[in-house]
């Protein structure tokens, strides 16, 4: 059957697929096809697919084999008035699935967690996913299906994190930022990776080779223990530096680099000029910011004022994925280029 998809790199794949599963762009009846290098991911006919995701091609893909529900939505028994609020999309990490539900919905959680556990492949436990909080950015889960805890071991390009989805912060949703950010580091170049986290950004940087320094920086010690069992299991752990520091105190007594990753959407905006001063001349900031879609126009002139009008230009914007009904999860690279 003829239908429009989406052809990205195989390193991509599993990424972009979530991306399209959470908008509703993914067609279910027919089958991902691979090459050796690239995938073809069918799209829905209202798919609007920004550039950045991959390249729209016209082919022939065949019918997806029976494997069952295709929503989860359809395996819930639920009151058919609410059946329309059920939540479209949900996170997995590991065998572990993560779900936000309505407050007028919490009376089926169980019946939605039961749902996804038979849905998802290889799914351990599910639970309401209701934030995460605090300084060191830890997530509050509720368990509604499954048993155990919520440490796992996520795979994402290629590469396994370990993770502890209450203990430390991880977000499934950045795959494609993990690796177009790794992607963009040159040779020899120096990164920190501030609020890392588990890492994932200097573990991709760390496994591509190019960068010459790796430091990794999060206040909270229990993701920074997290990042050294993933980097023990890998020949390249030795190239990140891991710093259990709040980056207030780190950003005082450590040098500028070439490349710095900046990802505390909520609150880093208060520590932005800080930051800024932590990136050497001709370096790049690669900052994310929960914005607001109608003052996203002017969002990276109004960073680059803040950071210094003179010494700053604005590279790159782009949306990571809906963070809210009047926001977005926003990327935004800056180039550091004089004084």
């Amino acid at each position: 059957m003829t239908s429009r998809a989406l052809r990205v790199p195989r390193s991509l794949g599993e990424a972009t697929r979530q991306a399209l599963r959470e908008r509703g762009w993914l067609r279910t009846d027919l089958s991902v096809t691979q090459d050796a290098e690239f995938l073809l991911l069918p799209l829905t006919d209202d798919a609007n697919v920004p550039p950045d995701l991959g390249t729209v091609v016209e082919v022939d893909l065949k019918p997806a084999p029976d494997r069952g529900p295709s929503d989860y939505r359809e395996l819930v028994e639920v009151a058919p008035e609410f059946r329309a609020r059920l939540p479209r999309s949900f996170d997995v990490v590991g065998d572990v699935v993560l779900v936000r539900i309505p407050d007028e919905l919490d009376s089926y959680a169980p019946a939605i967690g039961a749902a996804l556990l038979r849905f998802v492949p290889g799914a351990r436990v599910v639970g309401i996913d209701l934030g995460v909080q605090g300084p060191e950015r830890r997530r509050v889960v509720r368990r509604i299906a499954g048993e155990g805890g919520w440490s796992t071991r996520h795979r994402e390009n290629g590469l396994e994190f370990d993770v502890d989805l209450e203990g430390a912060y991880f977000s499934p949703r950045l795959a494609r930022e993990h690796a177009r950010v790794a992607a963009a580091v040159r040779s020899g170049e120096r990164v920190y990776d501030l609020c890392c986290g588990v890492g994932p950004f200097s573990v991709t940087i760390a496994r591509d080779g190019r960068a010459r320094r790796v430091v990794a920086v999060d206040a909270n010690p229990v993701a920074s223990e997290l990042l050294r069992r993933t980097l023990a299991r890998y020949p390249f752990g030795a190239r990140v530096e891991v710093v259990s520091e709040r980056i207030e105190e780190f950003l005082t007594r450590n040098p500028p680099f070439e490349t710095v990753i900046f990802n505390l959407p909520r609150e880093g905006i208060k520590y932005l000029p800080s930051v800024g001063n932590a990136v050497s001349l001709a370096g790049r900031l690669f900052y994310y910011e929960v914005t607001e879609r109608e003052a996203a126009d002017g969002r990276p002139e109004a960073l680059v004022q803040l950071l210094g009008p003179s010494s700053w230009r604005p590279v790159d914007r782009h949306v990571v994925h809906p963070f809210s009904p009047t926001s977005d999860l926003v990327a935004y690279q800056l180039e550091r280029h004089g004084e």
